[in-house]
C-alpha cells in the first residue's frame, strides 16, 4: 500500500478504544488520524482526555497524545477527516444503530466492535478465518443505506472467539449438540482489578445478555447469504453458561460436543491445527500464521501462559478428550480484548481493505 489509510476510532478514550490504538501503532497500513469521543471529553488531547485511565500495559503511542478529541456526535466534521472508521462507542444500542449508520451514510465505512447491529439482516458479522463472504451482503446494505462506499461490518462478541472456531474447524464431522461454560475476563465488561475491587478472589455467575450472544452468534455466523440478507445455520444447537472470573485478560471455555459423524481424537487434532482461512492465505498483517494451536499438556491451556499465541490473535486447545455422556469435551482460551474486540475488528478491516471494500476517499 503506496499511503496508509486514514483511520477514526469512535469511542476512542473506553478500553476497546485504548486497545486499538495500542494495536494500531506502526500498522503497516492503517493510520491513526482522528480519536473521538463523549461531548465531555471533545476539546481535550487524547493524553488530556484519558488521564489516569490508560488500561493497557504497553506505553500511549505518541502519535496520538496531543490530537485533539472530536465529539463524536459531530459526524459530518470526523467522517471528513477519515477513510474510514472503528467504532467501539458506549451508548444504548438505538443510539449505536444510528450513529453507525450515520457515519456510513457520509460514505465512510464503520467496521464496528459493538453488538447493536450484529443481528441486522444486511450487515455481515464476521470472523474472517470462519465466514469472509458474509462481506457480500454489503452490497444490499448500500442500497437500504443509500451509498456507494459506506456501510457498517461488525465482528461477534468476545465469549464465542475461544470455541466457534473450533467447532467450525470440526465442521465435516457434523456438530449437533455443544454445551459451553465460558469464564470470562474482568477486561471483558471495559475494566480492570483497580475499577472493580470486588472481582478480586470473586466468581459472579451472571453476565447480563451474554449467554444468548454465545448460543446464536455462532449460528449467525455459519449461516448464508440469501436474496442480500443473511440466514442463521439451524444447529448445532447451543447451550452456555457464562461466568466472570478474577481474570484481567482471557476468555476460557469448557465445551463438551455430540457429533453425528464420530471422528478420532487424532483427526479432531489434525483439524485444528491445519486449520486456515482467507487472512492466512492473504498473508494480513494482523492475521495470526496458525489460528489454532493444540496443547498437549493436561494443565494447558493457561491464561498466564498461552493466552497471548499469536500476538493474541489465535485461539489455544488443550484437554480434548472423550466424554460418556458427549462425544469429546475440550478447553479453548481465546484473548477477549484481541482477538475478541479490536483485534478482530482490525483484522476484518483488513479483510475488506484486501477485498477492496475500504478505499481512500
Amino acid at each position: 500500500m503506496d499511503k496508509k489509510l486514514r483511520v477514526g476510532i469512535l469511542g476512542a478514550t473506553g478500553m476497546v478504544g485504548q486497545r486499538f490504538i495500542a494495536l494500531l501503532e506502526n500498522h503497516p497500513w492503517y493510520e491513526v488520524v482522528t480519536v473521538a469521543a463523549s461531548p465531555r471529553s471533545a476539546g481535550k488531547t487524547y493524553e488530556e482526555a484519558v488521564g489516569g485511565r490508560w488500561k493497557m500495559t504497553t506505553p500511549m503511542p505518541e502519535a496520538v497524545k496531543k490530537l485533539v478529541v472530536a465529539n463524536v456526535n459531530e459526524v459530518e466534521k470526523v467522517a471528513a477527516s477519515v477513510d474510514f472508521v472503528f467504532s467501539a462507542v458506549d451508548m444504548s444500542k438505538e443510539e449505536i444503530k444510528a450513529i453507525e449508520d450515520a457515519y456510513a451514510k457520509t460514505e465512510t465505512p464503520v467496521v464496528s466492535n459493538n453488538s447493536a447491529h450484529r443481528w441486522t439482516k444486511d450487515v455481515p458479522m464476521v470472523v474472517p478465518e470462519i465466514n469472509p463472504e458474509h462481506f457480500d451482503v454489503i452490497e444490499a446494505q448500500k442500497k437500504r443505506l443509500g451509498t456507494t462506499r459506506g456501510f457498517v461490518a461488525v465482528k461477534p462478541n468476545c465469549s464465542i472467539q475461544s470455541y466457534a472456531p473450533v467447532l467450525t474447524a470440526w465442521k465435516e464431522f457434523e456438530p449437533t449438540e455443544v454445551v459451553a461454560t465460558t469464564y470470562q475476563a474482568i477486561s471483558g465488561a471495559g475494566k480492570n482489578f483497580k475499577d472493580w475491587p470486588e472481582m478480586v478472589e470473586n466468581i459472579i455467575p451472571y453476565i447480563g445478555g451474554e449467554e444468548e450472544k454465545s448460543e446464536q452468534e455462532p449460528l449467525r455466523i455459519w449461516g448464508k447469504v440469501v436474496d442480500g440478507e443473511i440466514v442463521k445455520a439451524e444447529g448445532p444447537v447451543i447451550t452456555t453458561q457464562c461466568i466472570r472470573v478474577p481474570v484481567l485478560n482471557g476468555h476460557t471455555a469448557a465445551v463438551f460436543v455430540k457429533f453425528a459423524k464420530k471422528p478420532t481424537k487424532e483427526q479432531l487434532i489434525d483439524k485444528l491445527v491445519n486449520f486456515k482461512g482467507l487472512p492466512q492465505e492473504l498473508e494480513l498483517p494482523s492475521a495470526p500464521k496458525q489460528f489454532i494451536q493444540y496443547l498437549e499438556e493436561d494443565n494447558r491451556p493457561q491464561v498466564n501462559l498461552d493466552v497471548d499465541y499469536e500476538n493474541g490473535m489465535g485461539v489455544s486447545v488443550g484437554r480434548l478428550r472423550e466424554d460418556k455422556v458427549y462425544d469429546f469435551k475440550f478447553v479453548g482460551l481465546s484473548h477477549n480484548t484481541v482477538r475478541g474486540a479490536a483485534g478482530g475488528a482490525i483484522l476484518c478491516a483488513e479483510t475488506l481493505t484486501a477485498k477492496g471494500y475500504i478505499q481512500a476517499k
